[in-house]
């Protein structure tokens, strides 16, 4: 059994660059790779660029640190516990951040097209709407369209040549360096197995040139053999794995921990300035390692959350309701 592949959090972090265009796993407020997340702050990562399929709580942090210059997708909030992403309509009215705004399903087809290969994708999404007016086309405003890294253009149109279908239009696929995946277990060997629903994560492991998974556990490979069909990405696509329990938090992880509602909702109350971030940050990033931020959590706050095996979620917490 190889155990080439496992890093710590620090290393994780550094193969992160500055400027390195970045994906993440899960949705919304699930499986996000919190942990890493915090170390790429106190790392003072700068110039990163995030696509995304959707934002989420990891996205508000790393922009209200400072650390992203460019932001790709289509939403942004912490569902029912914080609306919309305040640190990044900060940052935008501030024109300290360029966004380039695509619809859901366009930013789902740009990483399937980037998953199997293929330059762009063509769809019928969004024709019609404001998406596609070339006054929104930010990156090409910014002159950042180098045909590199980022598209030579936002989109293309085109007519269906095939069955006369009408308009098309053509949308490039993402460039990712680095996609970070959080889940429930990791192979010896870097094979992903994920519960409950699996997002984009296969389409951002294959679209980006590094794969980092943060696990809950890592775990034998000939464990995860035994049901194969349960397994989401193959050990070929993960380039490195670290065990990282409560890696998440405040996000939660199917079966194994609820979302901390409370804390991100502390969190969207007081980062609406950016004098608040910095309190935010001083008091749960900075100074401490992720043992740390777990200590100062509590065990009574974690063990409130902690999943019931059976039923998959926390019966301490109370569902549903304002």
């Amino acid at each position: 059994m190889s155990t080439s592949k496992r890093i710590t959090l620090q290393q994780a972090a550094e193969v992160v660059k500055n400027g390195s265009s970045l994906t993440f796993s899960g949705f919304t407020i699930w499986r996000r790779p919190f942990a890493l997340v915090y170390e790429l702050i106190r790392q003072q990562r700068r110039g990163l660029h995030l696509i995304e399929v959707n934002g989420g709580p990891q996205t508000e942090f790393l922009v209200g640190a400072g650390c992203v210059d460019i932001w790709e997708s289509c939403w942004v909030g912490h569902e029912l516990y914080g609306k919309y992403g305040a640190n990044l309509s900060r940052k935008v009215g501030n024109k300290e951040i360029i966004v380039e705004d695509y619809s859901h399903a366009e930013m789902m087809f740009r990483f399937s097209a980037a998953a199997q290969g293929a330059a762009y994708a063509v769809t019928q999404t969004s024709l019609g709407t404001d998406i596609h007016n070339p006054e929104y086309d930010m990156l090409g405003r910014a002159g950042k369209r180098d045909g590199k890294k980022i598209a030579r253009h936002k989109y293309v149109f085109t007519i269906d040549p095939f069955f006369d279908a009408g308009a098309q239009v053509m949308i490039p696929a993402v460039k990712v360096d680095v996609a970070i995946l959080c889940v429930q277990q990791v192979g010896e060997e870097g094979t992903v197995r994920v519960n409950g629903q699996y997002y984009s994560d296969p389409e951002a492991a294959r679209a980006a040139d590094i794969t980092i998974a943060i696990a809950e556990e890592i775990v034998p490979e000939e464990y995860l053999r035994r049901n194969a069909d349960q397994n989401t990405i193959p050990s070929f696509e993960v380039d490195y794995i670290l065990e990282c329990p409560y890696g998440a938090h405040p996000t939660g992880m199917f079966g194994r921990y609820d979302v901390d509602g409370a804390f991100l909702k502390d969190f969207y109350a007081c980062t609406r300035t950016q004098e608040g971030f910095d309190d935010f940050a001083k008091e749960w990033i900075h100074g401490q390692d992720h043992m740390s931020y777990l200590e100062k959590l509590g065990w009574p706050r974690m063990l409130k959350m902690k999943a019931n095996s059976a039923m998959n979620y926390s019966p301490r917490e109370k569902k549903g309701g304002k």
